[in-house]
């Protein structure tokens, strides 16, 4: 299984961030796995952004639900983040990672990508 993250590499204030997740090795709509976007801003720790289960179904942390929006494309077997009304602070390194149900784990990570947000 190998996840591969791609995006913009540099956003403006107030704009907004999209960063795409593309799956290869397993389906995005196999029951028993969810998909999660984390990030990890410079010289902070891991913050969860949201999650997508196998059958859809969206939850976000309550710090960024506001302004975040996971979805995905089955076809192509990928995994989306929007981020709007981005300032300097949604400077990250932005990963997508599996959970699975059965281990109990994020048991695949992407490399992620750098998203810097400057003007």
């Amino acid at each position: 299984v190998q996840l591969q993250e791609s995006g913009p590499g540099l956003v403006k204030p107030s704009q907004t961030l999209s960063v795409t997740c593309t799956v290869s090795g397993a389906s995005i709509a196999t029951d028993g796995h969810a998909w999660t976007w984390v990030r990890q801003p410079p010289g902070k720790g891991l913050e969860r952004i949201g999650t997508i289960l196998s059958g859809g179904d969206t939850y976000y942390s309550v710090s960024l639900k506001n302004r975040a929006l996971i979805s995905r494309d089955r076809s192509n077997n990928q995994i989306f983040l929007l981020l709007s009304s981005v300032t300097p602070e949604d400077t990250a390194v932005y990963y997508c990672t599996r959970y699975s149900g059965l281990q109990r784990t994020y048991d695949y990570w992407g490399r992620g990508t750098q998203v810097t947000v400057s003007s």
